[in-house]
């Protein structure tokens, strides 16, 4: 595999797109005039691509690119990736795992907390200078609660241990049970949401969890109930968050991701009981440079050995 030739999909940092470029002769796809022209002329050449969970491989280039031997990605979620058709045509795919577990799990309380004591929303009080009128709304307290938990994986149980420093009940929702696991497994993802206090979001994305959190979901978690999403914008029906939000049939959300980014609906905007971030789930300086080192110990595995270190 010595001199396979490699494109990358979309930028990443500087630095990172700088190491691929000079160490692995990358073509950059982003930067070129006529992506789908470039492809049609040079798509045969390129044996290895690199991609994230935000670029993915669309359908389309996955066809434009016959000679391809393996996809390395950056970032855990590969819904972006044509899995299906990747299988058929027998291309490994890697991905980071581990790395960014403890970061997003932070981010899930740091959001958690956030938005049941409505700390983003009392900072936008205070700087408007509306506590020299009166006193700011009473928030929800966070110890103590229930937390229910979409997705036990990596990032749900990290986010679990970090629970137990607020004394939380967990319960979780899962195809199924995880083995070896104490917290109480709930099949029925409405009924979960009935029990809980806060609704956290860590599954993966992608079709068998599209929608999955739907109208009935949002009005079990009810008026005093607060989601957070972690996970995929596509797990939650956006348009039933909406409904439930503006009438009040759900108390609040924090969201950290969104169906059609970075496009967020309008209205959310104007909700004081939302937060909104921009996909910053994994996006602390030591977690990203983890992630473009794994991603870059995949492609000179597979450039040495023929084999990626992490395979999805």
């Amino acid at each position: 595999m010595k001199g396979a030739k490699v494109l990358q999909v979309g930028p990443l940092s500087e630095r990172f797109n700088r190491r691929l470029a000079e160490e692995y002769g990358a073509e950059p796809y982003w930067k070129q005039a006529d992506g789908p022209a470039f492809l049609a002329e040079y798509g045969g050449t390129f044996e290895v691509l690199v991609t994230s969970a935000r670029f993915g491989c669309s359908p389309a280039m996955l066809e434009a690119l016959p000679s391809l031997r393996a996809i390395c990605s950056f970032g855990v979620g590969y819904d972006a990736i044509p899995l299906e058709a990747v299988r058929r045509r027998g291309i490994p795919l890697s991905n980071t795992p581990e790395v960014l577990n403890e970061c997003v799990a932070d981010l899930a309380m740091g959001l958690l907390i956030d938005g049941a004591r409505r700390i983003a929303e009392a900072d936008r009080f205070v700087r408007a200078g509306q506590w020299r009128v009166g006193n700011f709304p009473l928030g929800t307290r966070v110890s103590g609660k229930r937390l229910g938990i979409v997705g036990l994986g990596r990032i749900g149980q990290a986010v679990a241990r970090r629970s137990s420093g607020f004394d939380m009940a967990v319960r979780y929702h899962n195809r199924r049970p995880v083995d070896g696991c104490s917290y109480g497994h709930e099949p029925s993802l409405v009924e979960l949401a009935r029990w809980a206090d806060f609704l956290v979001l860590t599954c993966p994305g992608g079709p068998a969890t599209h929608h999955l959190v739907d109208a009935e979901v949002l009005a079990a978690l009810g008026p005093k109930g607060l989601l957070v999403n972690v996970a995929r914008g596509s797990v939650v029906d956006e348009t039933a968050l909406v409904a439930a939000l503006a009438d009040g049939r759900l108390g609040a959300a924090a969201l950290d991701v969104f169906e059609q980014e970075p496009q967020v609906p309008a209205a959310l905007l104007e909700m004081p009981n939302v937060v909104l971030l921009p996909h910053i789930g994994s996006a602390t300086g030591e977690t990203r440079l983890q992630m473009e080192e794994l991603v870059i110990a995949n492609l000179q595995a597979f450039i040495d050995k023929g084999e990626l270190l992490t395979p999805v």
